[in-house]
């Protein structure tokens, strides 16, 4: 046999069949699907972040506007002007707290058990004697002394450090207080 012979014997090249796009190979299916758990655990993380970031506004508006109520209103007696803020002020932070530590009881904490809750719960760097005395006792004198400015700042401190800190923090917060 020469060589002529062998190469008539050899049958044509066979081309595979075309590779279909469809359906996609087992690997795809799963980096599509961890791509969209991915998607929809930021989606949530981004959402929770803008609704905590919108009602820490809120809560920071209410605090400011009971500050400029302070600030507008002519009343002779300062005491009953500085009085009615610490009361406002307290409402505010009260309802902040509510909404934060649903199962701690804090609608019913008063006087020093208030204060402490404050403490233990968010940032209260700038909270002095004065101010503890304030929001402690307050609402039962007639004549109140305390700096108003501080205690501005120690509520948009507090509130800030409550809704704009790390979940992890919060949660820890929560255990303690509890």
């Amino acid at each position: 046999m020469d060589n002529e012979e062998l190469l008539a014997q050899l049958a044509d090249i066979h081309l595979p069949v075309a590779i279909s796009y469809w359906p996609p190979a087992p690997g795809w299916w799963l980096l599509t699907a961890g791509l969209l758990a991915l998607f929809v655990y930021v989606g949530k993380k981004v959402s929770r972040s803008i609704r905590q970031r919108r009602i820490c506004e809120h809560a920071l508006a209410e605090l400011e506007r009971c500050y400029v109520a302070l600030a507008r209103t002519e009343e002779l007696d300062p005491d009953s002007l500085k009085l009615r803020f610490v009361n406002e002020f307290n409402s505010v932070l009260r309802r902040v707290a509510l909404y934060h530590f649903p199962q701690a009881n804090v609608a019913s904490l008063a006087g020093v058990a208030w204060v402490d809750f404050i403490r233990e719960t968010g940032d209260s760097s700038l909270l002095s004697d004065e101010i503890s005395q304030a929001l402690s006792y307050g609402r039962f004198q007639t004549k109140i002394e305390v700096d108003v400015n501080a205690l501005n700042n120690l509520g948009q401190q507090w509130i800030t450090s409550l809704y704009l800190s790390k979940p992890e923090t919060i949660a820890e917060t929560q255990g303690l207080s509890t």
